[in-house]
């Protein structure tokens, strides 16, 4: 034969090779550090990749918060605005007559809400104007547009 003879055991007949027949999976101290060495490098890389992608999750809600915030203090610059506008005596007396109150020398009136809104070119109906929004052109479109002329 051209390897190693198989050992037999006194115990059972059956022969069976030794460890030392099988040359490449011997595990020495060396080779046993460089594994264990191994599965600490991967799992130093695992934890250093979870605390990245927390701290990047930490920094894009940082940002999502400090969005809200500008939101929120635009809104209650808005609100402070309108605090002050309905706190005009014009504006209480206006909203005064839409319960019909007034002076005492003032004939009372609402218009009635069932009534639809005049056409826009009824007379006296200027300030109604049907107003067509523009939506804004992405990049890219205004890009293609300057590049290649309009649509």
């Amino acid at each position: 034969m051209a390897g190693r003879e198989p050992d037999y055991d006194a115990d059972d007949a059956a022969p069976h090779a030794s460890l030392d027949a099988i040359g490449g999976l011997r595990f020495t101290r060396r080779r046993s550090a460089v594994l264990v060495a191994g599965f600490v490098v991967i799992w130093l890389v695992g934890v250093f990749a979870n605390q990245a992608s927390d701290a990047a999750a930490a920094a894009s809600q940082a940002d999502a918060l400090q969005a809200r915030n500008a939101a929120l203090q635009q809104d209650i610059a808005s609100l402070q605005a309108e605090l002050q506008l309905i706190q005009q005596p014009g504006f209480v007396s206006s909203a005064a007559h839409g319960y019909l109150l007034g002076l005492p020398g003032e004939i009372p009136f609402t218009i009635d809400p069932s009534i639809p809104a005049p056409s826009p070119n009824a007379p006296g109906s200027v300030g109604i104007v049907r107003v067509n929004v523009v939506q804004p052109a992405s990049a890219l479109d205004a890009w293609l547009a300057a590049l290649f002329g309009g649509r």
